[in-house]
């Protein structure tokens, strides 16, 4: 058998005479082997015309040529199209009779271009040779860099014919076409939604199928949209890559910073169409529309009480559950309202913002400067629906009501007796308890009443009150 191998190889030699004194490769025409020497040589005889440029071989001078006479010989039979390479009219072919040649020896995917799987062969391979100058960022396929230098060029190539916008990717002047031309080709089996991008119907279905399949690596909490997740990420990282160019204020997200931005500018983008009234952020024109249809979404799951706004439902639940996640740092007192604690903080720190613009009063809450003000204006505007007596609080529309109802809510732990007011309680006690909180200044008698402390100063002052 090995016999036979050398005699066959004898014969090739025999047929190949010519040998390259570089790399010992054998050719059977002396005029293959010239050719082959300038691989070594860079020797370049061959030159065009038109543009100087120069050829190793004479048929790739040919080929070369066609591009500026526009000479294209080679025409499919299936199409027509013409082509001005041969290798062109191959590959084309391919189109045709669907045959993909190359198979990836990793996934065995196969395609019909060689350079398609070169390609392919770097997400096995993990290799970028594609280097930007500027960044040192690299990428697998060219066209992707050339892509990415526009970032530091800012070059816009494709622009739109309907609005003139200007884009750094084709892809995505395809995309933002769609928008003037309401093309929604991808519908939704489940829905019927329409949409004008198949990645969108892709990420939409997910709200059927409930597919979660981007999932942090930190905490395990899964997302259906990648760039959700991005977002997310930032929460572990505390990453706040978007800047305000203003006031230098940092966001993780980008619509935040959007939307931030807004405080700057004043816009108010989003309109009512009921009252006219516009917000600056979506959900602000959501949330206000409620205003009109009387929507409340949000139920309470616990006395079914329905809220408008999310945030409020979630205040409200704490009715139930008794949280009180908002601690005084000064007292350690709890509050379930965030607001309620910013409120309580002014009993340490004595601040107290509201002002009374008559007799410069001034309060810590402005509900207690609402009912302050009523003092100048006279207004009672809380009326008793049973003899339309009116009141300039509520608390004491309240108290009177139960008059007409009887009511007397308050009860003595040691006699039961019933009072209609806790402060008439509290007075009551004192028969009980023997406590005398109001003292006379002058002869130190105490009283349990202050009444009575205010009518035994008359024995001091000869009738005349203070």
């Amino acid at each position: 058998m090995k016999y036979h191998h050398l005699k066959n190889m004898e014969k090739h030699k025999e047929h190949q005479p010519y040998h390259c004194s570089e790399c010992l490769k054998c050719f059977s025409v002396k005029g293959n082997l010239v050719t082959h020497m300038r691989v070594h040589t860079g020797d370049k005889p061959y030159q065009c015309s038109e543009c100087l440029q120069c050829f190793s071989v004479k048929g790739s001078l040919v080929r070369h040529t066609r591009v500026h006479t526009g000479d294209k010989p080679h025409q499919c039979s299936e199409c027509r199209q013409c082509f001005s390479v041969k290798g062109s009219l191959v590959r084309h072919m391919r189109v045709h009779t669907g045959d993909k040649p190359y198979q990836c020896s990793e996934c065995l995917k196969c395609f019909s271009a060689k350079g398609h799987l070169v390609k392919h062969m770097r997400v096995h391979t993990g290799d970028k040779p594609y280097q930007c100058s500027e960044c040192l960022k690299c990428f697998s396929e060219k066209g992707s860099l050339l892509t990415h230098m526009r970032v530091h060029t800012g070059d816009k190539p494709y622009q739109c014919s309907e609005c003139l916008k200007r884009f750094r990717v084709k892809g995505h002047l395809v995309k933002h076409m769609k928008v003037h031309t309401g093309d929604k080709p991808y519908q939704c089996s489940e829905c019927l939604k329409c949409f004008s991008e198949k990645g969108s119907l892709v990420t939409h279905m997910r709200v059927h199928t409930g597919d979660k399949p981007y999932e942090c690596s930190e905490c395990l909490k899964c997302f259906s949209v990648k760039g959700s997740l991005v977002s997310h990420m930032r929460a572990h990282t505390g990453d706040k890559p978007y800047e305000c160019s203003e006031c230098l204020k940092c966001f993780s997200v980008k619509g935040s910073l959007v939307s931030h931005m807004r405080v700057h500018t004043g816009d108010k983008p989003y309109q009512c169409s009921e009252c006219l009234k516009c917000f600056s952020e979506k959900g602000s024109l959501v949330r206000h529309k409620r205003v009109h249809t009387g929507d409340k979404p949000y139920q309470c799951s616990e006395c079914l009480k329905c809220f408008s706004v999310k945030g409020h439902l979630v205040r409200h639940m704490r009715v139930h559950t008794g949280d009180k996640p908002y601690k005084c740092s000064e007292c350690l007192k709890c509050f379930s309202v965030k607001d309620h604690l910013m409120t309580h903080m002014r009993v340490h720190t004595g601040d107290k913002p509201y002002h009374c613009s008559e007799c410069l009063k001034c309060f810590s809450v402005k509900g207690l400067l609402v009912k302050h003000m009523r003092v100048h204006t006279g207004d009672k505007p809380y009326q008793c629906s049973e003899c339309l007596k009116c009141f300039s609080v509520k608390d004491h529309l309240m108290t009177h009501m139960r008059v007409h109802t009887g009511d007397k809510p308050y009860q003595c732990s040691e006699c039961l007796k019933c009072f209609s007011e806790k402060g008439s309680l509290v007075r009551h006690m004192r028969v009980h308890t023997g406590d005398k909180p109001y003292q006379c200044s002058q002869c130190l008698k105490c009283f349990s009443v202050k009444g009575n402390l205010v009518k035994h100063m008359r024995v001091h002052t000869g009738g005349k009150t203070c």
